[in-house]
């Protein structure tokens, strides 16, 4: 009876849509995210899931990228492949944090993205430091406990366990350097945690969809309820090899007006190879060093929109609530900009995803960076610091 109701709805020849694999991912045997066309209907969206021999894992309404994840058996993916509103579907796999390693030296990324001089040593910020915005964490969670946040930090979603703190270190390190009262861009931006990762930093696509879909979700009611009257920033420091639909639904969460700051990578290599770096509608941000020389491990190419300091960067830790520790990475670099972006976002007022990452271009201090590769901005991030 199952096959005879999908059978109802195929036409008689239709050709059937792509299954992705991502390459160089564990994938996950059964496991699958569908995307439905752009003008599918909610009620078309309904009628495929109610088809599915057992519940979604996650439903996906981001701006115009509707669709699910679920588990498929081979026969019923076929069926699925077929339906006329369905466009894509990509197997699920597994995804880490982006990776960092462990340096020791004196903070100094605040201070570099407040002066054109690379030899200051203080950090000179407007006193508005991105009050009235929210700032998304998509990362292994946030120890909201911890003093840096001074109760600005509270959990929003959690799509990767039933546990709501940080227990690997990654998102908490991440949003002190966006928005610590310490260590932060942007000292007084709402922190919210969207755990998308556990405490070994592993999740899948699946879960990373959906902590997109609610990013993009919660953000407008939160914008509607005056949570958020100066705007809202996201903050992916992951990386993946290049999933095509990771950038459709990062592309359709910075339509809804969420800018994405996201990491370039640490893999000495060109953006376009990587997710969600290469969407062009996200501001992506390669790492520097204390030398402004482009960071060894950093990733590269036409794709990068900005650099900022990722190497030897001090900030919150789990563990206890005045816990700190170095780390290096774009992952590090991503949150400077995350954070500027609140900023700005604060201190200038209103500017679409586009404009921001755009503005920070422009006014990015220029020419600074040895060793990038031809074809690559140089430019580091610039918090518009009057007497630089």
């Amino acid at each position: 009876m199952q096959l005879l109701a999908w059978a109802t709805l195929l036409p008689l020849a239709l050709a059937a849509a792509p299954v992705i694999q991502p390459r160089g991912l564990e994938l996950i045997p059964d496991s699958y995210i569908i995307k439905l066309k752009d003008d599918a209907s909610e009620d078309m969206l309904q009628s495929v899931i109610k088809q599915l021999l057992t519940p979604a894992k996650h439903v996906y309404r981001i701006g115009k990228f509707k669709g699910f994840a679920a588990k498929l058996s081979p026969l019923v993916l076929e069926i699925v492949r077929k339906l006329p509103d369905v466009e894509y579907i990509e197997q699920d796999a597994a995804v880490t944090a982006s990776a960092y390693t462990t340096q020791t030296s004196p903070p100094w990324g605040l201070a570099r993205i407040a002066h054109r001089d690379p030899t200051a040593n203080t950090y000179v910020y407007d006193e508005s430091a991105g009050e009235g915005t929210c700032s998304y964490v998509l990362d292994t969670g946030i120890y909201v406990e911890h003093n840096e946040f001074g109760g600005r930090a509270s959990f929003a979603a959690n799509f990767a366990d039933l546990i709501n703190t940080d227990q690997n270190g990654h998102g908490t390190h991440v949003a002190g350097t966006l928005g610590g009262q310490t260590y932060g861009v942007a000292k007084k931006t709402k922190l919210l945690a969207v755990k998308i990762f556990d405490g070994q930093a592993r999740g899948t696509i699946a879960t990373l969809l959906a902590g997109i879909d609610f990013i993009a979700a919660d953000a407008l009611i939160r914008k509607l309820a005056g949570q958020c009257p100066k705007g809202v920033v996201a903050n992916a420091s992951l990386e993946i090899v290049n999933l095509f639909l990771t950038n459709l639904a990062v592309a359709a969460a910075v339509a809804t007006g969420v800018f994405f700051a996201v990491s370039a990578g640490n893999n000495n290599a060109d953006v376009q190879g990587y997710s969600p770096a290469s969407e062009p509608t996200a501001c992506t941000v390669g790492a520097i060093d204390w030398n402004d020389a482009k960071a060894s491990f950093s990733n590269f190419g036409a794709g990068v929109d900005v650099f900022a300091p990722g190497v030897d960067v001090l900030s919150s830790w789990i563990g206890g609530v005045g816990a700190t520790k170095y780390e290096s990475g774009t992952s590090q670099a991503c949150p400077h900009v995350a954070g500027l972006g609140a900023y700005l976002l604060a201190l200038l007022g209103p500017k679409t995803p586009a404009q921001l990452c755009q503005y920070i271009r422009d006014t990015a201090t220029l020419g600074d960076i040895t060793g990038l590769p031809s074809g690559t901005f140089n430019g580091i991030a610039f918090n518009g610091n009057p007497n630089p």
